[in-house]
Parts: C-alpha cells; sequence; structure tokens
C-alpha cells in the first residue's frame, strides 16, 4: 500500500472518531469555550477599572467659581442661615426604590422626572433663601441622571431669584467610576459630587480624602468619600482682615460598610473640626452622616428588621468645643426599600441622619428639617440659622 492511500485512511479515521464524540463531550467543550469567554470578559473590565480608578491625593486644592460677583464680606455677629440637602441625584423622588436598600429598581427615573426634581429642588431653595447651601449627590455627568449637569442646571435655576447671590461655589468629586457593572441593568457611568453654595467670598476651597473602607476589587466601582472645606475669611468691622475665618464643610459619609468605615470617616473628619477650633476660627459641619448624633431621640423612628442600619455618631468622643444639631420633628431620610408615593406611611422607615456640628463660639438660634414629603429626593433639606460670636 503506498503512502498516499495510508494518508487517506487515517484522515479518514480521525473524521469517524470525532463523529463517534458523545452530546455530552460536546456540551463540555462549548460550556469550557464560554466560561473561558466570560473570564476573560471579566479580566479585561477589571483591567480598565483598575487602569481608569478615581484615585484623589489625600488633600487637594479645589476651584473656587463665581457665577457673579465675588460675593460680600462676612463679619463679627453676622446671622446666617444654612441649609443642606441629599438631592439624591435628582432621581431618588417620592417613585423610587433602590436595589441597594432592598428596593428592586436600578434605574429610578427617566430624564423627564430628572428634571422636574430638580426644579422641585431649585424651588425650595428658593424659597428658603439660604446663605449657604451645602448639596450632596450632585452629578455633574452620569448615566443614572442621563448625563445632566445637575450643579450647573440647579446654578442655572436659581439665577432669577434672590437665591442668586448664591454666587460663589465649590465642588468636589466622590463617586467617579467610568462603568459600574452591576446589577442588571447596570449602573453604568458616575460622576458625581458635593457642592457648597455661598453668598459670602470664599477664599480657598479644599478636598479631603477620607478612608475608604473597601478593598479591590469592590473599591473600584465605590465612592471615595470626602470632606470638602471651604474658608470664609470674617472682617472686623473697619473692614480689616481679623485672621479669622467661617470654615464650612460639607460631607456625605459612608453609608453601605460594616460600620468600621463611619467610624474612620467620622474620627478623621474630628480631627479636621478640631484643628481648626484650635486655631479660634468658626466652624460648621454639615450634610450627610448616615448617623444620627447620639444626644438626638430617634425613638419615634424605630428601626424595622431587614432595613438599611444607619449607626450613631458617639458625642462624647468630641471634645467640648461642639454642638451636635438635628431636628427629630420631621425624619431627615426615609429607606428606599419601596416607594413612598401611595405607600402606608405610618410604619415607614424612616432615619435621621442629616444635621451639623457646630463649633462652640458660634450661637444656633434655630434648626428645622423642612417637611418635603421626599418628592424629589429621599432627603428632607434642613435649615440652621447662626449668629457669629466674638471671642
Amino acid at each position: 500500500m503506498n503512502k498516499a492511500a495510508v494518508g487517506r485512511k487515517e484522515i479518514i479515521y480521525m473524521k469517524n472518531k470525532k463523529k463517534k464524540r458523545k452530546p455530552w463531550q460536546s456540551v463540555l467543550i462549548w460550556a469550557a469555550r464560554a466560561l473561558a469567554v466570560i473570564v476573560v470578559c471579566v479580566a479585561m473590565l477589571l483591567a480598565f477599572l483598575t487602569v481608569s480608578e478615581y484615585k484623589p491625593s489625600d488633600k487637594e486644592q479645589l476651584e473656587v467659581v463665581s457665577a457673579g460677583d465675588n460675593g460680600k464680606e462676612l463679619k463679627f455677629n453676622a446671622s446666617l442661615k444654612l441649609m443642606t440637602w441629599n438631592v439624591g441625584y435628582g432621581a431618588l423622588g417620592n417613585n423610587a426604590d433602590f436595589f441597594m436598600d432592598g428596593g428592586k429598581s436600578v434605574n429610578t427615573a427617566d430624564e423627564t422626572r430628572v428634571k422636574e426634581n430638580l426644579t422641585g429642588i431649585a424651588d425650595e431653595i428658593k424659597t428658603v433663601d439660604p446663605d449657604v447651601l451645602f448639596l450632596q449627590e450632585v452629578d455633574l455627568n452620569s448615566s443614572r441622571s442621563h448625563d445632566i449637569n445637575e450643579q450647573e442646571t440647579i446654578q442655572n435655576m436659581l439665577a432669577d431669584s434672590n437665591a442668586s447671590r448664591l454666587n460663589n461655589s465649590t465642588f468636589a468629586y466622590n463617586f467617579k467610576v467610568a462603568f459600574i457593572p452591576y446589577p442588571l441593568p447596570p449602573i453604568g457611568k458616575v460622576n458625581s459630587g458635593i457642592v457648597t453654595y455661598s453668598s459670602y467670598s470664599i477664599e480657598e476651597s479644599t478636598r479631603y480624602q477620607l478612608p475608604c473602607p473597601f478593598s479591590w476589587p469592590v473599591r473600584l466601582a465605590n465612592l471615595k468619600r470626602c470632606v470638602m472645606v471651604d474658608r470664609i475669611p470674617i472682617m472686623n468691622d473697619d473692614g480689616s482682615a481679623s485672621g479669622k475665618y467661617l470654615v464650612l464643610a460639607n460631607l456625605h459619609l459612608e453609608a453601605y460598610d460594616d460600620g468600621e468605615g463611619k467610624k474612620a470617616q467620622t474620627e478623621m473628619l474630628r480631627e479636621i473640626l478640631q484643628k481648626e477650633a484650635d486655631e479660634g476660627n468658626y466652624v460648621i459641619a454639615g450634610g450627610d452622616f448616615n448617623q444620627t448624633f447620639s444626644s438626638i431621640d430617634d425613638s419615634m423612628y424605630p428601626e424595622y428588621e431587614g432595613t438599611w442600619h444607619c449607626g450613631e455618631i458617639d458625642e462624647s468622643e468630641f471634645s467640648s468645643d461642639w454642638q451636635f444639631h438635628m431636628d427629630n420633628s420631621i425624619p431627615t431620610c426615609r429607606s428606599l426599600d419601596k416607594a413612598y408615593v401611595n405607600a402606608d406611611q405610618t410604619d415607614f422607615q424612616y432615619y435621621m441622619i442629616d444635621g451639623y456640628i457646630v463649633s462652640k463660639n458660634i450661637d444656633v438660634s434655630s434648626i428645622k428639617t423642612q417637611s418635603k414629603a421626599f418628592e424629589n429626593s429621599d432627603h428632607n433639606p434642613v435649615v440652621m440659622e447662626v449668629k457669629l460670636g466674638k471671642d
């Protein structure tokens, strides 16, 4: 037999051998190939997120933006009205539930509803007409809020009102991820942060990076929370600089950790605030603490099993230089385990987590949670009126 014939027999044999492959063998082969593709895709996504990860420095100087004039001068004995509000990136109105809080939704508002929420938020700001405004969860360019620049939108909505005097603003990122791949449908791109508006001239703004409780790879798709500290010089009656500052600290502390992240971030916040107080400055920290204060009676808002737990800030761990203020007559936040509208609101899950920490050289005359029925955000705004003392 010649070599060519032998070769043909071998080819025929190999074809027959392939034909004899059992069905389960084919399934395993295709499953292995599919798994290999998935592994490669996941590896590529992790590599992309690792390379593009937002890695802020421990301390960064921020730009102060003036939409009009540079703002008015602040003097001793001045009275100020402050407002803090977590605006829920314009997408967590009374219709929303959210998967991280036990709900089902990822995309919680269409573009029309986001714009409606932002209009409602701006209208409330106009009504309150604060001198200083702290906002949290403000998106600049995020999939979840349909790529609306919310900082710019709110600023433009305030332009034709008394609140147009809030023409000095600062912004700090605390959530910047190119693509969040979970759940299904995925969250997608997020560019979000905290904003402070002031009618007074801001001399300097600094972003302080807080401890992040998450490790790689969970860290890649998580917030990088911060404290944004703005410094407003206090002038003497004759117009000369006193050398003292009103220090405004805007914050949004950890939410979905085991509690240790909140403690570490609160400790760093305490250190930042105490340093300013030791220098004789006038200090106000406001925002979403995701914790209640230990002196606040929140017994009228019991926590129900299966809902998010907020934690508590132990005021005794701070020096006597500080006052802690929340208004417990109205809850500052509601759970997102279900929509609020048309729900039985008598046993809904409520929280007291938004408020202020104030240095003792500032007199607090009032604090009030605005009852907005969570129409445009899962938080209610909290308004505080103060008067600067003089040492």
